[in-house]
């Protein structure tokens, strides 16, 4: 409410260019509006953690700089809500609508994104994430967080654009220790071999920070690059899903294609340092996409799908996923032509 601030049930219908909204009576809406938020030139904040207790809020400021806070019942819906919202903010503009909905299922991690400088800022303690007291099954647990609102503020501070991505991203937190589940709920999603489903988007899974984000971590041998080969024509890059050499597990790495030399690089997201932790020559790889039915000898783990192969000339096998088969055909395009 704008007089007092308390919370109401109303019956909101979406305009193409504004949002209306009816007061309920004996379970049904009445026949007029109780008022009208009109959508041209507003902005909308989705999620909004301005109240702490309400999470599944989408704050609307018009362009007389009037707020209006509306509360979901549920996460999908807030954000199905806010999807529309958005669309018939920018109604006069279709190519912008289109991308909204691309973005939605997107995989486009910040090009620079530092692990660290995230984990740092959800440790803040005013603008980080908020630390409760949580119940499961009888169990009390200090300090934690639930899944879906790590999502939430991951995407309300502009590390993630969607929630997918916001999953991927902190699936990659876990991965790494920077988090850990605590609980039944989230511990037992970790079995799952699949790096996108051993992170839960839920609100009753709960995880908190490991002591290892705490500590600085212990650097690994550093691996020497020829200065040249790392001088290459920047012709790709883009996050991939890669099975490691040894433990066979799948982890989240930025590639890089680069020509002239001919090399492709990937580097670890959680190191600040821009500095490559593998790579090979592409001269006389072969790139090939592997079927989706089935998992093919070498592979371990459930596999997602979108998976392709590069086999270099020293007979060495790198597995790699990418997001979509889309995105797959556009690296085994690029690569291609400089093996």
């Amino acid at each position: 409410g704008h007089v007092v601030r308390n919370w109401k049930v109303r019956w909101f219908v979406l305009l193409q260019d504004k949002l209306l909204y009816y007061k309920i009576e004996g379970g049904k809406k009445e026949p007029s509006p109780k008022g009208r938020i009109l959508l041209d030139g507003c902005t909308i904040t989705c999620p909004c953690l301005e109240y702490e207790n309400r999470p599944l809020l989408i704050k609307l400021k018009t362009k007389t700089n009037t707020d209006y806070f509306l509360e979901c019942c549920s996460r999908e819906e807030r954000d199905s809500w806010a999807l529309d919202i958005t669309g018939a903010i920018h109604a006069g503009h279709p190519v912008q609508v289109q991308e909204l909905h691309k973005m939605k299922n997107s995989f486009k991690l910040l090009e620079n994104i530092s692990l660290h400088q995230i984990v740092e800022k959800m440790c803040d303690s005013s603008t980080g994430i908020k630390l409760t007291r949580n119940l499961e099954q009888g169990n009390r647990y200090k300090e934690t967080f639930t899944g879906s609102a790590l999502v939430d503020w991951l995407i309300s501070h502009s590390f993630a654009v969607s929630r997918f991505e916001a999953v991927t991203l902190a699936s990659m937190l876990m991965e790494e220790n920077f988090i850990k589940p605590v609980g039944t709920r989230s511990t037992e999603a970790t079995r799952y071999t699949d790096l996108s489903e051993q992170f839960l988007d839920d609100s009753t899974a709960l995880y908190m920070f490991a002591e290892s984000s705490k500590k600085s971590t212990s650097s690994k041998e550093q691996l020497q690059f020829n200065i040249s080969e790392l001088s290459g024509t920047i012709v790709k890059q883009g996050f991939l899903v890669k099975q490691g050499h040894k433990r066979k597990n799948w982890k989240v790495r930025r590639f890089v294609l680069r020509a002239d030399p001919a090399f492709l690089h990937y580097y670890d997201p959680t190191k600040e340092e821009n500095r490559p932790v593998g790579g090979f020559s592409l001269r006389g790889c072969l790139v090939s996409a592997l079927e989706d039915n089935g998992v093919p000898a070498g592979v371990k783990g459930n596999v997602q799908g979108n998976l392709f192969k590069i086999i270099t000339k020293n007979d060495i096998h790198y597995y790699i996923q990418a997001s979509s088969k889309a995105e797959r055909a556009q690296w085994i395009e690029a690569i291609k032509p400089l093996t």
